[in-house]
């Protein structure tokens, strides 16, 4: 994989994955897995100084972040939690010589056992774990703080866990404010810092309570606020702090920061789903990719896939099937499994669980297969050359 290559970086239950799609977006090919199979969670890049890191981990592995300086040539682990594989190699002698095991005092002891997110903003590396914790590293992944002032929240013994724990899954940074951050956990929501994470605020208001009306869901909008079971989240470009998340009931919107929500589920064919995409130039132009729902089985509606666009932020939706399955297709995305590019048109991306990798090169109106029989896809991101390359 060469710096200045587009690549496609995907995280999987068995390993990390790099799609490159050359100068060209043509000619896709794939390497992995890397990170000596262990789950990863999220896999991101520098788009500075190319740097990939990769997060996971297990009950087995324990938590860590694996880095790569050479375009994924060669990886490095900082270990952060133990797992089983500790007590195994330190109750048998033999396990652990054929592992290359010793024992080492890792910083975060057991108390958690994988890193679900990660983000690389104004030369900060932040990672999200489950149970749900943020953590900082300054020095590229070589070590890690917890962030105590969210580990201390005053709500934080409120927080009840989602389907798949309590995780800290999306970190959203500003790009011209680096003490401005957004996170979500689930089921907590969305919670904002806006001093470097001296202090954090709970941004989980409606805009509108009427929207709470009508829902007897366990995970829909009440007492005045979204439900508290984000899914994923976006910032729009542009100066001004517009967000768009996908909630486990709902899509949603906030003019302000996460302040306040509206929602624009609205000609979407359900409410349930977990990525959401914002063009990387136009803050009204997203995409989504529904789901029959959460106890329905999990894939596109009809058993047919589209990823519905909006191009006036959510007022109104279209659906893009062109390339896409359209019979006996039972495949789910998971929330950090849909990226894009920055490219003109803008490139999206998708992986699923059964293992295949869709590309649309005009915006979400057609798509074509790029890689298939992956292990099951967690995350999708993408690397397009280093910053200030044509």
């Amino acid at each position: 994989m060469a710096a200045d290559e587009l690549t496609v970086l995907v995280g999987t239950t068995k390993g990390a994955f790099l799609i490159s799609g050359g100068k060209t977006r043509t000619g896709w090919s794939v390497s992995g897995p890397h990170c000596d199979g262990w789950p990863i969670n999220h896999v991101i890049a520098d788009p500075v100084s190319g740097d990939l890191w990769a997060g996971g981990g297990s009950d087995w592995h324990g938590g860590g972040v694996w880095h790569s300086a050479n375009n994924g040539a060669s990886w490095t682990l900082t270990r952060l939690t133990k797992g089983m594989i500790d007590e195994w190699a330190a109750k048998d002698p033999d396990f652990a010589a054929m592992i290359g095991w010793s024992e080492t005092p890792l910083p975060f002891s057991d108390t958690f056992s994988q890193i679900w997110s990660l983000e690389f903003a104004h030369g900060m590396l932040y990672a999200g774990t489950k149970p749900a914790r943020l953590l900082a590293s300054g020095d590229k992944g070589a070590s890690f703080e917890q962030v105590e002032s969210l580990a201390n929240h005053p709500s934080a013994d409120s927080w009840n866990p989602g389907a798949a724990g309590l995780v800290l899954h999306t970190i959203v940074s500003d790009p011209e404010n680096p003490k401005k951050l957004w996170i979500g956990i689930s089921a907590a929501g969305v919670f904002a810092t806006e001093d470097g994470g001296a202090t954090w605020e709970r941004r989980n208001r409606l805009s509108n309570a009427a929207a709470c009306e009508g829902h007897n869901h366990p995970a829909a909008p009440r007492d005045g606020e979204t439900g508290h079971c984000v899914h994923n989240m976006m910032r729009a470009p542009g100066s001004k702090d517009l967000l768009y998340q996908q909630n486990h009931h709902g899509v949603w919107r906030s003019l302000d920061g996460g302040r306040s929500w509206d929602d624009i589920n609205d000609g979407l064919p359900s409410t349930f789903g977990f990525p959401i995409r914002v063009h990387p130039r136009d803050p009204e132009t997203i995409w989504t990719l529904p789901l029959n729902s959460d106890a329905g089985g999990r894939y596109p509606p009809d058993a047919a896939a589209a990823v519905w666009k909006s191009s006036d932020g959510g007022q109104t939706w279209q659906a893009k099937r062109n390339g896409l399955p359209q019979e006996a297709c039972f495949f789910t995305v998971l929330r950090q499994a849909m990226a894009g590019d920055r490219r003109d048109p803008a490139g999206l991306y998708f992986g699923t669980n059964s293992g295949s990798v869709f590309a649309s090169l005009d915006e979400g109106e057609t798509w074509e297969e790029i890689a298939r029989h992956l292990p099951t896809i967690l995350s999708v991101e993408v690397r397009d050359g280093l910053q200030g390359d044509d």
